[in-house]
């Protein structure tokens, strides 16, 4: 495999520098989907049977715990949601959340997806390193985006059978 080869401290500048435009370029990227886009979940988004509804998430990873501790950058750029709140507290906001956390779910996937480009410049211990940081950095924040979707569908369902009983 081509490796391209800088010197010690330009390469780690350069690692610092790839993950701020990967973070950044797959956010922007993720902030111009069209919301019929992202109107229901695709293959990769849809719940996994060992999710069980989310329920997984909250028992195995204890993430109702400490999923409000990390950093929320979904109204960084202009027109963007923020997801520490619901957008309205009716059934259009509800929805409005569920798009919202798939499309910061796409935003992550895609930043973990960019891992791999650090092989090209990195040596193997080095890429391993910067591609592990990309798992840890970005798996939590898929998580949540995911137990909260499929708490606020179970919510939109709940609502709308007992819309159709009344």
């Amino acid at each position: 495999m081509l490796r391209l080869v800088m010197p010690q401290t330009v390469t780690i500048v350069v690692d610092v520098l790839a993950w701020g435009v990967f973070h950044a370029a797959t956010g922007y990227a993720a902030h111009r989907l069209g919301d019929d886009r992202l109107a229901r979940d695709g293959w990769g988004l849809r719940t996994r049977r060992f999710e069980a509804g989310g329920h997984w998430y909250r028992r195995r990873l204890r993430i109702h715990r400490w999923k409000d501790r990390l950093p929320e950058a979904g109204a960084l750029f202009d027109g963007g949601v923020s997801k520490r709140e619901l957008p309205a507290p009716d059934t259009e906001g509800l929805r409005v959340f569920v798009r919202e956390t798939r499309r910061a779910e796409l935003a992550h996937w895609w930043a973990l997806w960019c891992s791999p480009l650090f092989l090209l410049w990195n040596p193997p211990l080095a890429a391993a390193l910067l591609v592990s940081y990309g798992v840890l950095v970005n798996l939590p924040f898929i998580a949540i985006q995911r137990y909260n979707r499929f708490r606020t569908q179970a919510l939109l369902e709940r609502l709308s059978r007992r819309r159709s009983h009344a």
